[in-house]
């Protein structure tokens, strides 16, 4: 799938998708500044989309550490598969609320997402929060991207601390949001 296709998905799913863009590489840098990934064992992205923070994610992957990315839509999942073939990387076509089913008690490191979790009905958006939380390690950190700075307070209902980093190099401009 071509970069138009790409941008052709994403606009026709701004409601799932919830970007103008895709993210910058100064707003995956920025991200990845909060995870170390000596050691990590598994790590989980929640909305892979274009493949732009799961490239940033596999070019500091030990060969060790699993990744696995959600994503629902099936185009986007199609061109993640064929952009990290790497064994230790699972793209999952699937919602984030079921990350349970996939991790079968083991626990993550971090949690990554770019979910535009102001588009997600209450329900699910309560389900996959709960589920990140869940899934976390002791000293694990749920890593957000959002675009809203309102979307901390849903945040610290489920994590006890949530710092915030801002960018204006990302079309629009966005929020890193670390929470543990």
């Amino acid at each position: 799938m071509g970069k138009s296709d790409l941008l052709l998905e994403l606009y026709s799913n701004l409601g799932t998708t919830g970007a103008l863009t895709f993210s910058s590489k100064t707003l995956v840098k920025k991200m990845l500044t909060h995870v170390d990934f000596k050691g990590a064992k598994l790590i989980i992205e929640l909305g892979g989309g274009d493949g732009s923070i799961t490239k940033g994610i596999v070019d500091k992957l030990d060969p060790e550490t699993e990744l696995l990315v959600f994503e629902i839509s099936k185009s986007f999942c199609s061109t993640m598969e064929k952009l990290f073939p790497q064994p230790n990387v699972r793209i999952i076509n699937d919602s984030a609320e079921n990350i349970g089913k996939y991790i079968q008690g083991r626990k993550a490191d971090y949690v990554l997402s770019s979910l535009p979790f102001s588009f997600i009905a209450p329900d699910v958006r309560k389900q996959i929060l709960a589920q990140s939380k869940t899934a976390l390690t002791h000293s694990g950190s749920f890593i957000q991207v959002c675009y809203s700075y309102m979307l901390k307070n849903l945040f610290k209902k489920y994590f006890g601390d949530v710092n915030t980093s801002f960018t204006l190099k990302n079309l629009p401009p966005a929020f890193v949001m670390v929470c543990k």
